[in-house]
Order: C-alpha cells, then structure tokens, then sequence
C-alpha cells in the first residue's frame, strides 16, 4: 500500500534534446513518490525478463552488442560494396503509445508466447494493473493537475517495456522481409538500424509505407553507407565494415574535473571505461590511436595529468596482455588486435543484466492452466546441526564478527 504522508502527485519537467535542430524538449515525468509507483516497478521486473527472452533476436542491447551482430552479418557474406545502411527514429514513442491497444498488444504479446499466467497472475489481472498505470496517470504542471490520455510516463519504468512490446508488433512485417532475404534488423528502443542490398529506391518505398501502418507511429530515416547508431559509427568501405566510435557534434569535452573530491578509483575507472570503448569500437589500428588521442586530450583538459592519464593506458594494456614491457603507447598492430579481440569477447555490463533477466525468464515456466498453484516446498531447517553466536552480548566476540559470517 502507498504511504500517505509520503506519497504525492508525479510533477512535470522537461530536459533538452541539444542533439537535435532547433532544440525540441523531451518530457519527463517524476513519478518516484507517485501513489501508483511500486506497480509499475512490479510489472517491469515480472515482464521485461519475458520481453528480452523472447525478442532477444532483435534487440540491440548496446554499442558493444551492435558490432557483435553486425560482424555476425559480416560472416554471412551479405556485405557488399553496395550495401546500405538505413537508421530511423520514432518521433516520441513513449508519449504517443495508444493506451487500449498498448494493453491489448501487451496481452497478446503474453499469449503468442505461451503465457496463460505469469508468477501466479492471470493475464487479465496484469492487464488490470497495467490500465491503473497508463489511464489513472496524473501529474502537476504549474499551477494545474493534468491526467495523461495518451502514451505512458516518460520516467516510468513499465512504460519502456510496455513501449517495447507495442513495437514486437508493430515490426512485424520489416522483421519478416529482412529475414526473407537475410538481411539484419535491429532496434534499441525507438531507434531501429536495418541493412538493404535491394535499390534505394525500394527501401524508400517500404519505408513509405511503414510510415502509414499506425496514425501514432511515425518515422524519420536516414539511408547512407556512412551512418551512426546509438554511440557507434558504421561505415561500408566498398564491402569492408568498417566501425569506430561517434561522437556527436553537440558533444562537449567535459569529464569529471581532476580536481574534484571524489575516490581516485573513479578517476582510474573512467580513463579506463574510455579506452575498453576505444578498442571495442575501433575496426582498425589507426581509428583506434585517434580515438586514443582525443581520449587524452579530453582528460589533459579536465585536469588530468599526462603521466597518470599513461598510467592507466598502461594499467589497462597489461591487465589483458600480460608483458612487462608494454607501453602506454601500443605500437603494434598484432598488440592492438589481441586487445580488440579479448575484449570485444567480454560482455559489457548491461550485456550481462540482459543476459541474467534472459536467464530469469527461460527458467520460469509457463503456467498455462488457470487453476495451477504453484506448491513450493517447504524450507525446513534442522536446528539440531546448526550453532548460534549472538556477538551482540558476547564481547569477546565482537572482533570476529566479519570471520563468522564466513561460516
């Protein structure tokens, strides 16, 4: 139940896209004390789990997982010179969501996949609490409540997943005609990345025409062999992919201030952080030092000294190539290629949430009669074999008090 002293109406406030022309705002609902809010978080861990299970073949996970498949489509022999690469957003998903038919999508979605209950909860029961989250949506804006008719909280985390699930869908079709002739799909959120070796001309077309399949979904692309999605930047060198780290133009060279009062492992962290980017990101030696060198300069000019920036560039080497010798500068090709591939291997850490929900998800089981009750067995505890120490009233324990929770 909600708190009724603590609990107060979601307020509303706007953050700049300082990205995009002319500056549009993205409205962001602050929903933390909202009466509603411990819903929504119960939705989205018993759903999401679900969603990446099931649509994992689809889903761009980071920049890291984006090379990952796109040398998977490499492999396949389907980049050619005249591949093209088509990238497009939707315009304000989160907020122009139709609330019925998100429900209705978000039932089916459960149903396609087998689901007759989740965790005990009949369908219709999800619904229902699902409806309390999108339709009893209020907020403050200045001196006036308003109640939200279409789309979902931007801050709500249920909202991102129920968003997610309206697009399985919606992509349907573009899904089907990309494995129809082997080509790759991908989306994060609302951002969606798809290769085409057919004419432009043709994937105008298609494009055309996915803009016209639902009033609250539309589309702007961008179609070149030369395109950023999310942080990484994809280039077709006449059938060589060809991938490095994108910067956009709006970005500023600003990072934690050397000078600042914070532990030195987050410094540490953060050159480090920037570097495993760097090598992920980078398809050769050259893009790499350039990358490098922009690192550098940005951490010089926040404060950072140039012998402790070489210092971590010189941690982070040895920590995957084991030589003595290794130089803060890596010099070779061969030593660059063997940190791209080890780390490159190593799952980034929302890579490995996905996977352990992913996990979570296949490990449950689809409860598909009404009437199963789900009979745990009973935890039984034989006291008998087992010791108690309460350091609270024994002193003379105190000091092991870190050794006994050891045991």
């Amino acid at each position: 139940m909600p708190d009724r002293v603590k609990s107060e109406l979601s307020h509303l406030y706007f953050n700049p896209k300082t990205h995009k022309e002319n500056i549009p705002v993205r409205p962001i609902e602050n929903t933390i004390r909202a009466a509603t809010t411990n819903i929504p978080k119960f939705l989205d861990q018993m759903i999401r789990p679900i969603f990446d299970h099931k649509c994992h073949r689809t889903t761009i996970i980071d920049g890291a997982h984006l090379i990952k498949r796109m040398k998977r489509y490499v492999r396949t022999d389907a980049c050619k010179p005249s591949t093209l690469f088509c990238t497009f957003d939707i315009h304000n998903l989160y907020t122009m969501l139709p609330q019925d038919e998100s429900l209705n999508v978000l039932v089916e979605f459960l149903h396609v996949h087998g689901y007759r209950k989740v965790k005990g909860i009949a369908l219709d029961t999800i619904r229902k609490l699902a409806l309390i989250v999108i339709k009893e949506n209020v907020f403050v804006y200045g001196d006036k409540i308003y109640q939200q008719t279409t789309g979902g909280a931007m801050g709500s985390s249920f909202t991102l997943t129920l968003a997610n699930i309206f697009m399985w869908k919606w992509q349907k079709e573009l899904v089907r005609q990309q494995d129809i002739t082997g080509e790759l799909f991908g989306r994060y959120i609302d951002d969606i990345l798809m290769t085409w070796n057919e004419s432009e001309q043709q994937l105008r077309e298609l494009l055309l025409e996915a803009n016209q399949w639902h009033p609250n979904i539309k589309l702007d692309y961008k179609i070149s062999q030369n395109l950023p999605f999310l942080d990484v930047l994809l280039t077709n060198n006449n059938g060589i992919l060809q991938t490095s780290v994108y910067h956009k133009p709006t970005t500023e060279p600003y990072v934690l201030p050397f000078t600042s009062d914070h532990h030195p492992y987050i410094y540490a962290n953060m050159i480090q952080t920037a570097l495993a980017r760097a090598v992920r990101y980078s398809s050769t030696f050259e893009v790499f030092n350039q990358e490098k060198n922009q690192i550098k300069l940005m951490f010089l000019y926040n404060g950072y000294s140039s012998i402790y920036i070489d210092d971590q560039f010189h941690k982070h080497f040895v920590g995957y190539i084991n030589e003595a010798a290794f130089t803060p500068v890596i010099t070779e090709m061969t030593q660059f290629f063997i940190l791209y591939q080890k780390i490159l291997a190593q799952p980034t850490a929302r890579q490995t949430q996905v996977t352990r929900s992913i996990e979570a998800a296949a490990n449950t089981t689809n409860e598909s009669s009404e009437d199963s009750i789900a009979i745990m067995p009973a935890n039984v505890t034989n006291l008998q074999h087992r010791f108690f120490i309460h350091y609270t009233h024994e002193k003379r324990f105190r000091p092991l008090k870190r050794d006994m929770h050891k045991l």
